[in-house]
């Protein structure tokens, strides 16, 4: 397939698509679940609280998977592989891209919605929360609204051209 243009990619990684993090659990065997975003620095960043499952998979193993994708309004999908650093609220102001991440879901980064980022914002004070930053060592960034097939698909279909 494809790969996604990198003006089309730096676009992409602005707009709110939910993502699915995938974690290992004790016996190595994946740990999938929905999660908000934020490419910034290079990075992607997530917030979570310390009592959910996957921030436990993740401080006991660093290595993950984030897929994001979406059909609306292209078919568009980007995937790293990482390691998430864990960054706890008290060496670390998690507030700020924490914030960012509310204004991204929460507010649509439109000024009316203020009031209701400043309330989530809010609430989010209210748990033990802490904050991943994941460095991507692996990027398969795929533009799906041009379909080819892969290398191997492409062959076999010129091999047997015009014999139908």
């Amino acid at each position: 397939m494809p790969r996604m243009p990198d003006d089309v990619l730096v676009h992409f990684l602005t707009e709110p698509h939910v993502g699915v993090l995938a974690t290992l659990r004790r016996d190595g065997r994946p740990y999938t679940v929905p999660v908000w975003w934020l490419w910034k620095d290079d990075v992607f960043w997530i917030t979570g609280t310390y009592p959910r499952v996957w921030c436990k998979q993740l401080m006991a193993d660093p290595r993950c998977s984030l897929c994001i994708e979406t059909l609306i309004p292209v078919a568009r999908h980007a995937e790293v592989d990482g390691d998430a650093e864990v960054l706890h609220s008290d060496a670390y102001d998690i507030w700020p891209v924490s914030r960012l991440l509310a204004e991204k879901y929460v507010g649509q980064n439109k000024t009316e919605n203020i009031p209701r980022v400043d309330a989530f914002v809010n609430n989010m004070n209210t748990e033990p929360r802490l904050l991943f930053r994941i460095k991507p060592i692996t990027w398969r960034a795929i533009d799906l609204t041009v379909y080819r097939g892969k290398k191997a698909d492409r062959e076999h279909q010129e091999r047997n051209r015009g014999l139908t």
